[in-house]
């Protein structure tokens, strides 16, 4: 990895959402490559889990103080969760899903907004970096889906507002199809694969953006073409883009392929859903996910302008606002 930094007029939310849109992208495509059989997530070398928790200790450090940090058995392994108490809000709590590759620091940026207006949980995605320890190997949607309802259980939450960003969101809406009875509203912020496949190009260059093996000059070039910009440089003083780099390579997980929801499973979702999309998302398509979230009969969706695959963190407040005002027209 490259110890220079990022030129000062590269944002960060630039350099994580090219990291982590080609962790989430490339690690679905190796490891179908690579194995021919379900197995259980694991770190490639104890320096790369020491890296990435050394990073998510830093990050997580910048975030409010949790109320509440649990590790909570599944039929797949455990889920580690926290939660973020705000006692002045009567509705059902909120339920932070992350990316993949990445972990509840992702939300570092996003905590506080969304604080003011819920109590708010966040969990570690089973089969994924983070803190979450997995045991079994998850092999369909179904399981994605289980595992979330149980850590619910674990966590004495009925129904919650759930939000998945990315591989998060398709999570989310994997215990959408499943579990529905769970779900007061599902949000889905620049949801991967929920609406539609990614193009061909970026799961292409994805594909050399995240092989650890691979010169470091030729993953930023790979970066550079997924982001649409012009960065190549990382930026190691942000704890939370060595946290989604050492996650997207250093971390072997084995995963169920997500799939776009069909026309049927769209038009059958029965909670109010709120898609969020960025005009420059490689990821999304813009429109045509718009046009697709339409089938769903209680949708509410927005394309956000200048704003690419790390939506949530570029646009923290005003999402915050937005959401807090979904949740409060749906919470009966």
């Amino acid at each position: 990895m490259s110890t220079t930094h990022r030129p000062s007029n590269v944002p960060r939310w630039l350099l994580r959402a090219a990291l982590g849109t080609a962790s989430a992208l490339a690690i679905l495509q190796v490891v179908g490559w690579l194995t021919s059989a379900p197995q259980v997530g694991r770190f490639r070398s104890a320096d790369d889990r020491d890296a990435y928790e050394a990073a998510y200790r830093e990050a997580f450090a910048t975030m409010p103080t949790p109320t509440n940090t649990f590790d909570i058995p599944t039929s797949f392994g455990t889920v580690r969760a926290y939660e973020w108490s705000n006692p002045h809000s009567a509705g059902a709590p909120v339920v932070l899903l992350p990316g993949r590759g990445s972990g509840v620091p992702m939300w570092s940026d996003n905590l506080p907004s969304l604080l003011e207006h819920r109590t708010i949980y966040a969990l570690d995605a089973l089969g994924d970096a983070g803190l979450s320890a997995q045991s079994v190997p998850l092999t369909s949607t179904a399981d994605q889906a289980r595992w979330i309802d149980e850590a619910l259980t674990g966590l004495d939450i009925t129904r919650a507002h759930i939000v998945g960003h990315s591989f998060g969101a398709s999570s989310g809406a994997a215990l959408a199809v499943n579990r529905p009875d769970r779900i007061a509203t599902l949000t889905l912020l620049e949801p991967a694969f929920v609406l539609g496949w990614p193009p061909l190009d970026v799961l292409a260059w994805a594909v050399p953006a995240s092989l650890p093996f691979l010169p470091q000059s030729w993953r930023d070039a790979a970066i550079v073409r997924i982001a649409g910009e012009q960065p190549t440089d990382t930026d190691l003083d942000d704890p939370v883009v060595r946290m989604i780099t050492r996650g997207g390579t250093g971390y072997f997980a084995s995963l169920p392929t997500p799939r776009p929801l069909s026309d049927d499973q769209l038009r059958g979702l029965t909670m109010p859903v709120h898609v969020a999309i960025a005009d420059g998302s490689p990821v999304t398509s813009g429109q045509r996910s718009i046009e697709r979230a339409a089938l769903i009969p209680d949708i509410e969706s927005r394309i956000w302008p200048n704003t690419t695959h790390s939506l949530p963190m570029q646009v923290a407040e005003p999402l915050a606002a937005e959401l807090a005002d979904f949740w409060a027209r749906h919470d009966t």
